[in-house]
């Protein structure tokens, strides 16, 4: 049975269901598979299914301590109904690479491949570990998470919701997803900061009061939770399953990825899959002008003591990428994670070794793009060939061109790329950004955003997801903006209800 541990704290090991139910290790520690080893498999025998049949042999090695039948029951219930794409993630060809497209979810968005299925996992740990208390999901988001979060969690026995979101930090279409549900469970509010804050707060409050009233524990909808991460490694699968039945690979063909990356997660999924032995080739970790990570993957030192930028991709507007933490762990070692996580802490900054840097960048190359970048990717595919991305996924396919043409920093260029193709993981619907959008086809904002989505839909004829088209007649329920002093409280009160 696969073990899990704190990063920060060897002593602590769990099952698979006790670590989704925790969330967060205590002392802030993420948990981690103890022997990545342990996770190898036949990946060529995961590929020959459908997207369920992946999702089911990826959980039944991660999440072993379920048993088979049951994990089995689960991916079924996760993914019915859910997804208006029969391949839940199709593959796109978009020139000569290839998009994989994560948005076709109740909420437009990658999260909800996630999300659809960590409810059910934790409502069925609950059982497994005898637990009885009522969970409390705390979630920071920086846009999509909330939302997914939300739609997950809503009216699940038990359990309630609370996401913070930045005030003013996000699109006004991810705004309305969060503040129009009207389940007695579910709380949207926004912090008087940025995402980089929420997330900081949320997980003082995981080490403050994780029980915060007798009866009630806190859990975590957001990537920190190994139960959020792991349904994410499915899709590496499924884009190189989709890319051999397209005979554009043959087995045992190396994949670039080029991943959109703000908190980590979703890159940090593919290692997973590389692990697992997927053929992986490069991935290629996308920033937007908060290009720490960028930074970090080619000199070693991280740095979040940097000017925050607001962009047109708000969604990777983060500073602090928590799941860092869990490569740190594998490449670095468990003595210098905790050394490196307390420095962070303490001085907002660390510098790993060079041999350290030299393993992560076998695999991994930062690369950063500007919004004006991404305003022209958007703009120039959509001319080519009539795709049309939104503002997170057109900084990875900048970020892509830019890699391709010999741009990549020099450290990662000795490892070169042998891979025979190129996937983008987009982020989501490009209606979640409508006024980014039209900016960046040279087109005049309405004034709204339901009119920008209106018009976005007449000049390019792509259609609106059904969950974004009511958004705006739905009236606003969760109006709260706290302090980041008041999250404390706030959740109290909210747990005491």
């Amino acid at each position: 049975m696969i073990e899990y541990v704190s990063t920060r704290d060897q002593s602590v090991r769990v099952s698979s269901s006790k670590a989704i139910l925790d969330g967060q290790a205590a002392g802030g520690g993420l948990y981690v598979p103890a022997d990545i080893e342990a996770v190898k498999s036949d990946w060529r025998s995961i590929i020959k299914g459908d997207f369920r049949s992946m999702a089911k042999a990826v959980w039944n090695v991660f999440f072993d301590d379920y048993g088979k039948e049951e994990t089995d029951r689960l991916v079924e219930v996760s993914y019915k109904d859910k997804f208006s794409a029969p391949d839940i993630t199709p593959l796109v060809k978009v020139g000569d690479a290839y998009v994989l497209e994560l948005w076709h979810g109740p909420t437009s968005a990658f999260k909800d491949v996630a999300l659809s299925a960590l409810p059910n996992l934790m409502s069925a740990a609950r059982g497994m570990n005898g637990f009885t208390d009522d969970i409390m999901i705390l979630t920071a988001t920086s846009g999509d998470t909330g939302s997914a979060a939300i739609q997950g969690f809503r009216d699940v026995p038990g359990t309630g919701i609370i996401v913070f979101y930045p005030h003013g930090g996000v699109s006004d279409t991810q705004r309305l997803q969060m503040v129009t549900p009207d389940s007695s469970n579910v709380t949207a509010c926004a912090i008087r900061g940025n995402f980089d804050d929420a997330q900081t707060g949320v997980k003082k409050l995981f080490r403050e009061i994780p029980k915060p009233v007798k009866g009630v524990s806190l859990s975590s909808a957001n990537s920190i939770n190994i139960g959020r991460l792991v349904p994410q490694i499915v899709y590496y699968f499924s884009a190189y399953a989709q890319l051999m039945e397209k005979g554009v690979i043959k087995e045992g063909d190396k994949v670039d990825y080029v991943v959109p990356t703000g908190n980590f997660g979703d890159i940090m999924a593919g290692w997973y899959a590389l692990k697992m032995g997927l053929p992986v080739g490069r991935l290629v970790c996308a920033s937007n002008k908060n290009n720490v990570l960028t930074e970090f993957l080619n000199t070693g030192h991280y740095d979040r003591k940097r000017e925050f930028y607001k962009t047109t991709s708000p969604s990777m507007d983060i500073l602090v990428s928590s799941n860092l933490e869990r490569l740190l762990w594998y490449v670095c070692g468990p003595e210098h994670t905790l050394e490196y996580m307390k420095q962070l802490e303490q001085t907002g900054e660390y510098q790993i070794t060079d041999d350290e840097l030299f393993e992560m960048q076998k695999v991994f190359t930062g690369v950063f793009a500007s919004d004006d970048k991404g305003a022209a990717a958007i703009k120039g595919v959509f001319e080519s060939d009539k795709y049309l991305m939104d503002t997170h996924t057109s900084i990875a396919w900048a970020c892509m061109e830019k890699y391709r043409s010999g741009e990549a920093p020099a450290d990662t260029v000795p490892f070169g790329s042998d891979a025979a193709a190129t996937v983008v993981l987009s982020t989501a619907s490009p209606y979640k950004f409508s006024a980014a959008v039209l900016e960046a086809l040279g087109e005049e904002l309405t004034g709204s955003d339901e009119g920008n989505m209106q018009k976005v839909r007449e000049i390019t004829d792509a259609e609106v997801p059904s969950g974004l088209a009511g958004i705006f007649s739905k009236p606003v329920v969760h109006k709260d903006v706290i302090e980041i002093s008041d999250m404390k409280p706030y959740v109290i009160e909210k747990c005491t209800r």
